[in-house]
């Protein structure tokens, strides 16, 4: 049993709380009409993606046996068959569906959560099969993930996405993209052996400044974000700036990891082990949450 749970890959869960966010922004983050249906979008979303990680594994079980990491997933070492995994993929699946069922929105909406869920789905298939064996291919599907995820929660709630929740959440999945690739091309270089064919078209010179440029972007975009007139309007506040310097220190923080400790191949385990990370994550929710919600 412990090993079909590791197969699900609950510590991954926490990539889906990117649902939350059209609430979060939209100051209904309290409210329980908009809270429960989140919810079992997040429940949803996690069914499917551990569905999608299932199928990874079992896809990619010979090629793991070789990574010094991966071998020691449960299909790769050989305590979890294949038709068991097949088997916990489809249960993940079903439930999934049965809780998208469940939400109370519109006929219209509930089909667009189909169609956002399922498209993630056919997209990290693909990606399986082959799409994350084409160079920057890759990691644009990761950032599209989390955009999915936003989409989810937006339509779930029916709060509709500004242009500004969608660049965020692109340009910070796409920088820990590419930080991601960067350790997969170090422990290349480091063993003889690529992790993966797209690491043939990547090298630690491209990926550093790749890495620097779009968390540079990252930057910009989100300090123009908190000094528009129109969130300045909307949150009537002028101070949404101030949040700025969490989201610098995170990202300096995470280049650090990456730079100098080689060690952002799990940019899930570095948020939920690295304090300075933890601090930055919670001293930006609260400080945001005090500026918009009182």
């Amino acid at each position: 049993m412990i090993e079909i749970i590791k197969l699900l890959r609950p510590q991954q869960w926490i990539k889906n709380l990117f649902v939350f966010m059209p609430l979060f922004f939209d100051r209904h983050l309290m409210d329980a009409d908009y809270l429960l249906p989140c919810i079992l979008v997040f429940i949803a979303f996690s069914m499917a993606a551990s569905g999608i990680y299932c199928f990874n594994d079992i896809w990619d079980a010979q090629a793991d046996r070789v990574h010094h990491i991966k071998r020691h997933r449960p299909i790769a070492s050989g305590k979890v068959g294949k038709r068991t995994g097949y088997l916990a993929m489809l249960v993940c699946w079903a439930i999934s569906i049965a809780i998208l069922s469940l939400i109370n929105v519109t006929s219209n909406n509930k089909m667009l959560l189909f169609l956002v869920i399922g498209a993630y789905m056919a997209m990290n298939i693909a990606y399986t099969l082959a799409l994350k064996r084409i160079a920057l291919v890759d990691t644009a599907i990761i950032a599209v993930g989390f955009v999915l995820r936003v989409c989810a929660g937006g339509v779930a709630t029916g709060i509709p996405l500004t242009h500004w929740i969608v660049l965020m959440t692109f340009l910070l999945a796409l920088f820990l993209a590419f930080s991601k690739r960067r350790d997969d091309v170090v422990a290349h270089e480091g063993n003889g052996g690529a992790t993966r064919e797209a690491a043939h078209r990547y090298n630690v010179k491209f990926l550093n400044e790749a890495t620097s440029i779009v968390g540079s972007i990252t930057m910009v975009c989100y300090i123009m974000y908190t000094v528009s007139p129109e969130v300045v309007e909307r949150f009537g506040s002028r101070y949404v700036y101030l949040t700025s310097a969490f989201v610098l220190a995170g990202i300096l923080r995470y280049l650090q990891i990456m730079m100098v400790d080689a060690a952002s191949s799990d940019p899930t385990r570095v948020i939920l082990k690295d304090r300075f990370i933890q601090g930055c994550v919670i001293g930006w929710l609260l400080s945001f949450a005090l500026i918009i919600y009182l």
